[in-house]
């Protein structure tokens, strides 16, 4: 635990008192008016250094038990019997258990560690619904379909063989994290009027008490009170459960129909992203206090009885804030408080906005997420080429996440998941006719990228033995052991002509030991994972990104160069260490470099390569800290709930910038420090009164501990705004839609892709407006689109996305098929 350090909770009251006491009538935009005369430094809060929070140099290795190694044929079928629709089982059919587990895992511990992995996250491991009826059956062997929180799931082994699991991770310095969910169940609750899935909202039905009063529960959420509510009354849809499953679930409150939200599936946009079943699965009533102990309860369990190291939390972004505000402080203590004083949470928050992800880190309490926006500025700049400029104004907004107790350096960053796919599947997607070397080396700069920039990286299994894949989901879910999936057998892997008929635990492959590499150098030089970050120079086309790590401790500067063309490049790096010696620890070219007076060294790296040089002396210690004042004072964030405050520094040097707010006459108190130049923080207004005067100044601490404070300025706290939010562009209503893809022929259309069949052709229902159209398929695997007016003009794929990828559907027997198109949101779902 780090010294004197205000908890959230305690630091956000005494900031909303001091920001608070002051109120002024006028809103609106914050203005900046410096005033004159400096303010000396406060007593009560004084320029520090940097936040490194406990979990600044995790190297993760994400793996998904089933797909692993399989240590015991024994529990292949979760003792449920040979059938594979019931037992789930059937390592032929990548949409079913494929047979590894924990004991497996256990087995391989040594070759996890040789990559230079200090923590293993694990998905979902709790009890499944092994076999739902989702596009056709699939299993649960991902573990996201719980329905016993308190079971690993038999298929996987036992609760002891994870105590042995973590005991053998932990003899080796190793850490053991759980993927977990708090927002969903598995697929169990049925509704009185028959298959209806389509989303009410609130607005067409609010929630009711037992006695038939409308609320809203949202003025309920985050309160220990919550109306009492009826399953015949309080929801659209009136929640059932099978008289073989009212006891399924575990805990025994899991089983309360009323716990749940009960209106229908979502579409991932707008209110239903946060009250919709996701294709069904039973979404927990979150807003209800019930659910939060209940959650709490359930994992706090886990930490003392099994020893978790930290949590990875699911669909952190469909679950209300109020929720998170008391989950994450209460979670995190609670480790505290039985020593395990390094947990850490992060949690998944799908989107590349950091205006949106840094709020769950901010606003939220939570300490830390995912890092997508990273994921998609790496393989832009990896795989796809672009400008090196774009990854320079990519890390420029890294102090989105700086608040007073977080910031960018605890979030792990990733290339590629069990979702979205694999890094190789980009590579290859992306530079179709490249061939494996190139594929090589992009993938070596992808992963350079990452052990070198900010953040913790993440090893997707798989990854370090160049594995590839068709597309995201089951098609990136690949076996480490000799697959039976023919999807799988003639997958391309990158750098080696092995296939996924073999087991595939080779160290000597070129990514694996490129990734050790990488790992052993960040580990001898910390400076690599949890240095300052700063930024130094970018090309304005494909070419050199270069930046800088600082050792805050040695005063020594790392210059990482990373060249995303493909022919050598050469270009003047600045630096903090004028007329200084700097020695290549990583990569080829000359060994040795010598800056100039101004502090410039002229620095190379090859085609799709990088390399990182170490200057040999210390940064030079400053003679006193420079001056400072406060630039800008800026409504931020989309819904107006950030205000953006920068700082000019006069100096350039190394300097640690510490941002302070206060109303006028009251006591400074820190929103957060920045060390990297330009200096700013976004400060998270959202608990204060619109219109209330806030003073901001900056306090620099220099590297020889001398502290100066910038003059105050003024502004006010921004009135919110609810944004618009992200969605399909309103297009005209269409006079047909079609379902048009590989199943027109089993249709009985002449041809397949034909948006001009009448037999593919849906149906409005004028009282819900939506499209559908209901036909009978054989067993298959399909593709489709909906396309508009019988042309190919209009059409929309995957996630609704204007002429976006096929929509993939399995069929596992012949059946009746259900498809509904919303043109409001352009989806196409299917039942």
């Amino acid at each position: 635990m780090r010294p004197r350090r205000f908890s959230r909770a305690a630091l956000a009251a005494v900031l909303t008192a001091a920001l608070t006491t002051t109120l002024l009538g006028a809103g609106g935009p914050a203005q900046a008016r410096p005033r004159p005369h400096p303010s000396p430094p406060s007593s009560a809060a004084v320029a520090g250094h940097s936040l490194r929070a406990p979990v600044t140099n995790e190297n993760f290795y994400f793996v998904m038990a089933d797909r692993f190694a399989n240590g015991s044929t024994a529990n292949d079928t979760g003792n449920l019997g040979a059938d594979p629709d019931v037992s789930g089982f059937d390592p032929t059919n990548r949409g079913y258990y494929n047979g590894g587990d924990l004991k497996g895992l256990t087995s391989k511990v040594d070759y996890i560690k040789g990559l230079g992995t200090t923590a293993i996250w694990l998905t979902p491991s709790f009890t499944n619904k092994a076999v739902q009826q989702e596009d056709g059956p699939s299993a649960g062997y991902h573990g996201y379909w719980i329905t016993d929180f308190t079971k690993i799931d038999p298929h996987l082994g036992t609760n002891d063989e994870l105590k042995t699991l973590i005991a053998a991770a932990h003899r080796r310095g190793m850490k053991v994290y759980f993927d977990i969910i708090t927002n969903h169940t598995a697929d169990v609750i049925g509704y009185t009027q028959g298959d209806r899935t389509n989303y009410i909202t609130k607005a067409l039905f609010p929630y009711k008490a037992a006695d038939g009063t409308p609320f809203d529960d949202r003025d309920y959420a985050g309160t220990s009170t919550f109306p009492p509510l009826d399953p015949a009354v309080s929801f659209p849809y009136t929640p059932v459960l099978d008289p073989a499953e009212k006891t399924l679930k575990v805990p025994a409150w899991l089983n309360d129909v009323t716990n749940y939200h009960n209106r229908g599936n979502t579409t991932y946009q707008g209110e239903n992203s946060t009250y919709g079943d996701f294709a069904g699965l039973d979404d927990l009533f979150t807003e209800k206090p019930q659910v939060v102990d209940g959650m709490i309860d359930i994992y706090e369990t886990w930490i003392k009885d099994f020893g978790i190291d930290g949590f990875r939390i699911d669909t952190m972004k469909h679950v209300n804030d109020e929720f998170w505000q008391k989950f994450g402080p209460q979670v995190l203590q609670f480790a505290h408080d039985v020593g395990k004083s390094q947990f850490f949470m992060f949690g998944e928050v799908y989107d590349t906005t950091r205006d949106f992800t840094s709020r769950y880190t901010t606003t939220n309490r939570m300490q830390s997420v995912l890092d997508f926006p990273f994921q998609d500025a790496a393989r832009n700049f990896a795989s796809k080429g672009t400008s090196a400029a774009d990854l320079q104004a990519f890390f420029a907004g890294d102090d989105w996440y700086t608040d007073a107790d977080s910031n960018v350096y605890q979030l792990p960053t990733f290339l590629g998941n069990h979702d979205m796919g694999r890094i190789g599947s980009f590579l290859q997607a992306d530079n179709p006719n490249a061939g494996d070397g190139v594929w090589l080396a992009k993938d070596r700069l992808a992963h350079e990228l990452m052990y070198f920039s900010r953040g913790n990286p993440v090893i997707y299994y798989g990854d370090e033995q160049g594995f590839t894949g068709s597309g995201g989901d089951q098609f990136a879910r690949q076996t480490m052991f000799a697959s039976k999936v023919s999807d799988y057998l003639d997958d391309d892997l990158i750098g080696t002509t092995a296939t996924h008929a073999t087991d595939n635990f080779v160290t000597s492959r070129p990514l694996y030991r490129s990734i050790a590499e990488l790992s052993a150098l960040t580990k001898r030089y910390p400076a690599l994972r949890n240095g300052a970050h700063q930024n130094r120079y970018a090309d304005s086309g494909p070419g050199i990104y270069a930046f800088s790590r600082i050792d805050r401790a040695t005063q020594r500067e790392y210059v990482v160069v990373l060249n995303n063309s493909t022919t050598a490049r050469t270009a003047p790096i600045t630096t903090f260490v004028p007329r200084g010696m700097f020695t290549r620890v990583y990569g080829t070219g000359a060994k040795h470099a010598l800056s100039d007076r101004a502090g410039t060294v002229r620095l190379s790296a090859s085609a799709l390569s990088a390399t990182v040089y170490a200057s040999n002396g210390r940064i030079r210690p400053s003679h006193a800290a420079p001056t400072s004042r406060i630039s800008a004072v800026e409504t931020a964030g989309a819904d107006h709930t950030r205000v953006n405050v920068r700082s000019d520094v006069a100096g350039s040097s190394f300097y640690e910038v510490t941002f302070q707010a206060r109303t006028p006459g009251g006591a400074w108190q820190n929103i957060g420090t920045d060390d990297t130049a330009p200096y700013q923080v976004f400060h998270d207004t959202s608990a204060l009164t619109p219109g209330t005067t806030v003073e901001y100044r900056s306090l620099v601490l220099d590297n020889a501990r001398h502290v100066s404070a910038s003059a105050p300025a003024t502004g006010t706290v921004p009135t919110p705004v609810t944004p618009t939010p992200p969605g399909p562009v309103p297009t005209p209503e269409p006079t047909n839609v079609a379902v048009a893809g590989s199943l027109n022929s089993e249709m009985g259309c002449a041809g397949d892709w034909d948006p001009t069949c009448d037999q593919a052709q849906m149906t409005k229902d004028p009282a819900t407006g939506l499209w559908k159209l209901t036909v009978t398929l054989p067993a298959g695997d399909y593709e489709y689109k909906a396309a508009l007016n019988k042309k190919w003009d209009e059409n929309y794929g995957e996630g609704g996305a204007p002429n976006g990828g096929n929509i993939a559907l399995h069929v596992a027997a012949p059946r009746s098929v259900t498809f509904t198109y919303d043109h409001a949101t352009h989806v196409v779902s299917v039942t």
